[in-house]
C-alpha cells in the first residue's frame, strides 16, 4: 500500500497528490510516468510523475477527474493508502546539450511540462514556456512555471485572463521573428499537439511530443498504446510505454492517435457517472 501523503485541489477538475513511494522516487526522471491502481478490484491507469522529492520519498501526480479510476482516486483523503504505484517507466525525456528550449503546454499536460521545465531551468538552459487553457478557471501550476521560465506566455482560449488565444499564437509569433529553439517539447491534447508540430514545420523547427494514449501494462505486452510513425515513408509502429512517451513530432500520425483516443469514450463516460452515482448513494 502507498500512503497518500499530500492532496492539494488545484482546480475544479485537478487534483495534485504526493504518494509515498521511496522507490520511485529515488530513480524517476522527468518524462516518465507511473502505473497505479486505487484498490484491488480497480483497472491501471497511468500518470507522469510531475515531482519527486528524493529525501521524503514521495512522488507528486497530477491527474484530471475524467473516469472512474480518477474519480475514485480523487475520493481518497490525505493519510489514506492507494494499492499499488509502479514506475518509473517509459524513457526520460532528453534534455542533455539544450541550451534553448521552448516549452509548451496546454491543460493538465502542463503537469507533465513542468518538472520538464524545472530540470531545464536548473541545468541552465534558457527556458521559454507557454502554458495554455480553456479559461481562467482552468488554469494551473502559473506561479511554478514562472520560477523556472526565463519567459513565460499564458494563454486562455476565453480571454478570461492574461492573454487571449491558443498556444500555437506565441510560438508562431516568435518563430515568425525569427527566434530559433534547440528544441520545442509540447504536451497536452492531441489536437493541440498536432497543431504545434504544424506551427513549428515551415520553420525546420525541432519538436518533440509527449504521447499519451491508452495503456494498460506500460511493459508494451498489450499493444494497447501502439503509435504509428511515419519515418523515411515508412510506417514503423512503436509503443508508448517502451519507446516513449516522448518521440519526434514530425513522425506521430495524429489523426490515427486521435481516431483511437476516442474508442472508449463513450465506455468511460458511463463508468465515470456510475462511479459518482456510487458515491452519491453512500452520502
Amino acid at each position: 500500500m502507498y500512503k497518500i501523503a499530500s492532496k492539494k485541489v488545484l482546480n475544479p477538475t485537478v487534483t495534485q497528490m504526493e504518494i509515498e513511494a521511496p522507490l520511485v522516487a529515488a530513480k524517476a526522471k522527468p518524462g516518465q510516468f507511473i502505473i497505479l491502481r486505487v484498490n484491488e478490484e480497480g483497472e491501471r491507469i497511468p500518470l507522469t510523475v510531475a515531482g519527486v522529492d528524493p529525501v521524503a520519498g514521495t512522488v507528486k501526480i497530477i491527474f484530471q477527474i475524467v473516469g472512474a479510476t480518477t474519480e475514485l482516486l480523487n475520493h481518497k483523503s490525505e493519510g489514506e493508502s492507494i494499492q499499488d504505484f509502479v514506475g518509473p517507466l517509459g524513457v526520460p525525456t532528453h534534455l542533455a546539450g539544450l541550451k534553448k528550449v521552448c516549452i509548451v503546454g496546454g491543460g493538465v499536460g502542463c503537469a507533465i511540462a513542468m518538472p520538464i521545465a524545472e530540470a531545464l531551468h536548473a541545468q541552465g538552459c534558457e527556458v521559454t514556456s507557454i502554458i495554455g487553457f480553456r479559461s481562467k478557471d482552468l488554469l494551473i501550476l502559473e506561479d511554478e512555471f514562472r520560477a523556472c521560465s526565463d519567459t513565460l506566455h499564458v494563454m486562455t482560449d476565453d480571454g478570461s485572463y492574461a492573454r487571449q488565444g491558443n498556444v500555437t499564437v506565441p510560438l508562431k509569433e516568435m518563430l515568425e521573428a525569427g527566434e530559433k529553439f534547440d528544441m520545442v517539447i509540447t504536451i497536452g491534447p492531441l489536437i493541440m499537439m498536432k497543431f504545434v508540430v504544424l506551427a513549428c514545420k515551415p520553420f525546420g523547427q525541432p519538436i518533440t511530443v509527449s504521447m499519451n494514449p491508452i495503456m494498460i501494462d506500460g511493459t508494451g505486452m498489450c499493444g494497447g498504446c501502439r503509435l504509428t510513425l511515419n519515418r523515411d515513408g515508412k510506417k514503423v509502429t512503436k509503443f508508448a510505454c517502451v519507446d516513449g512517451p516522448d518521440f519526434n513530432g514530425y513522425e506521430v500520425d495524429f489523426d490515427e492517435a486521435m481516431s483511437r483516443s476516442r474508442m472508449y469514450f463513450g465506455y468511460e463516460r458511463h463508468q465515470h457517472e456510475k462511479t459518482c452515482n456510487l458515491f452519491k448513494e453512500v452520502q
